[in-house]
Order: structure tokens, then sequence, then C-alpha cells
């Protein structure tokens, strides 16, 4: 028997002109995750930096050149970061501890991934904040319990992000941000750490 039914035309909806937005340049972006995914050995990088004592607590890192994307790079300018202790455990105050470095570390991660997923799904932020609380017991770094952890025992991240989309999808991108950043990795999972000695 013959249907008299019209079939109506599939109307796919366009695709979104991909364009630069919240400082990111979108088509880079997606032109680098194709390069990747096309040529995956692109995508092993290496991190660097160095470390020099200056007195007590107190010591300077450099952020070093880093290998990636098939060849060597160098950083744009020079970043160099002190770290001490306060003067309540021994130091003098001359820069933040190293585990407050962690949650600078662990927020800039977030946010990138943040600007990164927002602009890559066509939302316009207007604001992104984030709050950091880490609790730490000083019994265990002290050598006074070795039933307390050395590090954190927890960590906080509280967002406030106001954009052009709706709770539900600012929620999802930071989630999105979240589930990929590569800090939150290291620190809910772990990573093998190894420490070689040259002593003279």
């Amino acid at each position: 028997m013959e249907s008299n039914a019209t079939q109506t035309p599939s109307n796919p909806k366009p695709r979104r002109e991909k364009v630069a937005m919240n400082g990111v340049d979108v088509p880079t972006l997606f032109a680098t995750i194709n390069a990747v995914g096309e040529q995956p050995e692109l995508a092993k990088f290496q991190f660097r930096a160095t470390n020099k004592w200056v007195s007590g607590t107190h010591s300077r890192s450099r952020i070093e050149g880093f290998s990636g994307a098939g060849g060597e790079h160098e950083q744009t300018q020079d970043f160099v970061y002190d770290g001490d202790h306060p003067p309540v455990l021994c130091g003098k105050g001359n820069a933040p501890t190293p585990v407050e470095f962690l949650l600078h570390a662990i927020a800039g991660c977030i946010t990138a991934g943040i600007g990164n997923v927002a602009s890559a799904r066509g939302v316009a932020l207007e604001s992104v904040e984030c709050t950091v609380e880490g609790d730490l017991d000083v019994q265990g770094l002290l050598g006074l319990s070795d039933s307390v952890r050395n590090g954190y025992q927890a960590l906080r991240l509280s967002y406030k992000i106001k954009g052009d989309a709706d709770e539900e999808t600012l929620r999802k991108i930071v989630a999105q941000s979240q589930a990929r950043s590569a800090v939150y990795d290291v620190l809910t999972n772990g990573v093998p750490v190894s420490v070689e000695v040259d002593a003279a």
C-alpha cells in the first residue's frame, strides 16, 4: 500500500562559526586539537624548572623552557617565583609557602580550562572567580605524628561564574574543565615522583 504521507526534509542546525572569544583563539584551539588527534606524538610534553636555595626556608624557582608539539620551546619571558615559610613556621615570609602555590596551581588550571571550554561552546563569559582553601595539620611535616600526613588533608574550590548562558550550562563548563584539568588529576590520582641527590 502506497503511503500518501509527505516526508519533511530534515533541516540540520547550521554549524556555528568558530571565532575568537573570551580572549581565546577558538580556531587555533580546534586546529590544535585536530592536529594532535591526527598525530598523537605531538601530545608528549615535558615541562621543566630549576630551584636554588637562598637562605633559611627561602628558595627561588625559575620556570625553564619545555618540549612538546614535536620541538623545544622557550618561555615568552622569565618566570621566577620565590617560596618561603611564614615567621610562625620559622621562615621570614619572603614569599608564599610552596603548599600555597598548589592552591594557585589548581585554581589556575581549572580556570584556564573554563576559558577554553566556554569559548569552544560559544558562551561569552562575564566573570569567573574562585576561592580555594586547603586544610593542613603541621604535626606531620614537623615530625610530631606518624599518623598525620605531611600534606593537605582536603582542598575546597568554590567558583562564581557569570556568562550569557543558563545556570546548567555554566555548571557543565566548570565540570568539564575540572574533568580535564592536569593539576586536578595530579592532586587526586597522584603521580610517581623520584628524587636524585648529587652530594658534594
